[in-house]
């Protein structure tokens, strides 16, 4: 995430639901449920997994990105995943028939270092469409936390300003139409 990393709920709850998502209308960030695994007092609807967001989202270009994954680790290389970006890629390309909003375009968008986030986004029928050098600059990291790009930092660049290169990964309307629809609902029905 481009955000983070948080070392409270506290103060997650605080930079980033109510600074970064809530303020900014073209993001909506919604919490992944697991409804397979049964509902606790502190969970009445399921487990949570994890959240996905909506980002970036235009109504005058018909687009936008999701992104802000984060999944519990117990979740991961699970139906979850898929499922939740499944729903959210029929929310966003199904027509207003289909229960849709019918946007255009969706896109994808991962550090060049992470290529388990690329491989996800390809299998759900995304294309890769290009790579942002030098997109993020991550202030005062200590290495740990941010994927980087590898690569040396520019000159007079404070230690610890790392960079990110940018994957950029696109799935528009008419490759939805086209048999991505179909190919991401053969993906839901699996469960493993």
């Amino acid at each position: 995430m481009p955000t983070g990393p948080y070392a409270t709920t506290e103060e997650f709850v605080s930079q980033f639901l109510e600074q970064t998502s809530r303020q900014n209308p073209g993001w909506f960030t919604f919490a992944v449920i697991d409804l397979t695994r049964p509902a606790s007092p502190e969970d009445e609807e399921g487990e949570l997994a994890g959240m996905m967001s909506f980002m970036d989202t235009s109504p005058v270009h018909l687009s936008t990105e999701i992104g802000c994954i984060v999944i519990f680790p117990e979740y991961q290389r699970t139906h979850v995943t898929t499922n939740a970006v499944g729903l959210m890629l029929r929310y966003a390309l199904d027509s207003p028939e289909q229960g849709g909003i019918g946007l255009r375009r969706v896109q994808w968008k991962t550090s060049s270092a992470n290529a388990a986030s690329a491989r996800t986004a390809e299998r759900l029928g995304f294309r890769h469409e290009g790579v942002l050098r030098w997109h993020m600059v991550f202030r005062g990291g200590d290495g740990k936390h941010k994927v980087r790009n590898g690569k040396a930092l520019p000159r007079d660049s404070p230690a610890g300003d790392y960079g990110r290169d940018t994957v950029i990964l696109g799935l528009c309307w008419d490759d939805w139409e086209g048999g991505a629809r179909e190919k991401v609902g053969g993906l839901m029905a699996r469960r493993g």
